[in-house]
């Protein structure tokens, strides 16, 4: 069974499809409990798997303790957690920047990201085994304009997973980060407050990633021999060359 952060939408729901496409069993949690159930009917119906769903928010730590309490039985059947639950929230600068907008991201971003994990981990220290993938971002090693805090998170996330995996070497479990330029899912459109013409915008004149392809390389590192530890794999489509640069056909 894998356990899949913020599945209700983008690359989080792409993995959970790609998964169930080859019989894995799978837990899903977010915020949107409805969608979750959609979800969940729709995977077992195609796939004859099983899944378990159940309203999360990972930024509060209380009820991630009680997830894991609740769910401890499950818990203790994973192979692997992907942690694809993150967001960014507003482009200001620093010095414009919303206090609130930044508790989210950090919240989300690292805290939930943290929080889950270490509901996880005692299983799969204990049993030697377990995979997990945690998403971070091109943002998190090449900041950009008005990426500040964003940008922060995800290199936070670099580094959390770098320490994880130093600090479970010998145990057999795995640590993988995959890192994406521009993928189009539902993220501009929630840095921007549900501006639908404005996230489009980010997108216009190129063909950015779409989130089953960041899924296929989730896949492909988690379906390695045991042996094997993909560290981090960055993905960016062919028209983007870094944070800044973007190659946008037919606009002078």
């Amino acid at each position: 069974m894998i356990l899949i952060t913020g599945a209700t939408s983008g690359i989080g729901k792409a993995c959970a499809e790609l998964l169930a496409s080859q019989g894995k069993d799978l837990f899903l949690v977010g915020r949107r409990f409805e969608r979750l159930q959609g979800l969940q009917k729709e995977l077992k119906t195609n796939h004859k798997i099983k899944v378990e769903v159940s309203p999360l928010d990972v930024s509060d730590s209380a009820a991630v303790e009680s997830f894991g309490k609740k769910f401890s039985s499950e818990l203790s059947q994973l192979e692997a957690l992907i942690n694809n639950a993150g967001l960014a929230v507003g482009r200001d600068t620093i010095q414009e920047g919303n206090l609130k907008d930044w508790d989210t991201m950090w919240d989300v971003n690292v805290k939930g990201l943290l929080y889950i994990t270490h509901q996880v981990l005692p299983h799969f220290v204990s049993k030697k085994s377990g995979h997990i993938v945690n998403l971070g971002s091109v943002a998190g090693r090449w900041v950009y304009p008005r990426g500040n805090i964003y940008c922060a998170t995800k290199r936070a996330v670099s580094a959390l997973t770098e320490t994880l995996r130093q600090d479970l070497l010998g145990t057999g479990v795995r640590v993988t980060e995959i890192s994406p330029g521009m993928v189009e899912t539902e993220f501009s459109l929630v840095r921007f407050g549900g501006d639908q013409e404005r996230a489009k915008a980010i997108y216009e004149g190129m063909t950015p990633l779409s989130a089953k392809d960041i899924a296929e390389a989730v896949v492909w590192a988690l379906m390695r021999p045991k042996h094997v530890n993909i560290q981090e794999m960055i993905i960016y489509p062919t028209e983007q060359a870094s944070t800044t640069l973007v190659h946008r056909r037919n606009q002078s």
